[in-house]
């Protein structure tokens, strides 16, 4: 997957907005005002940040040893850094599907019925 792929899958998720709240490189994209993802545009090879269930990061760092590390910049045991370009397509999507499943859940109840 590559970073024009990314921002189009994310952009389709219900209720997803983009912003660059921290500089002019990097993308970050919002679900209810929560982020999901984040992507440095001017890394090189391109990367995402995505929030993952503790256990689940572990697991997918140890199988996906050097693809899949702790989240670059963020609190490693809730956020993974992975390198889309390198890794299956449909293991990307899934990952990022999980990271926005896992915003919607800590969502007020009130909130998630609007999705």
């Amino acid at each position: 997957m590559n970073v024009e792929h990314y921002r189009e899958y994310c952009l389709s998720k219900s209720q997803v907005t983009e912003h660059f709240p921290f500089d002019e490189v990097t993308l970050v994209f919002k679900v209810a005002g929560k982020i999901f993802t984040i992507c440095g545009l001017e890394r090189v090879p391109f990367q995402i940040n995505l929030k993952c269930d503790p256990e689940r990061a572990i697991e997918l760092r140890e199988t996906y040893d050097g693809l899949i590390i702790p989240g670059y910049h963020m609190n490693k045991k809730h956020w993974n850094t992975i390198f889309p370009e390198q890794l299956p397509p449909d293991l990307v999507i899934d990952l990022i599907d999980h990271s926005y499943d896992l915003i919607v859940k800590s969502l007020p109840k009130k909130i998630r019925d609007t999705f």
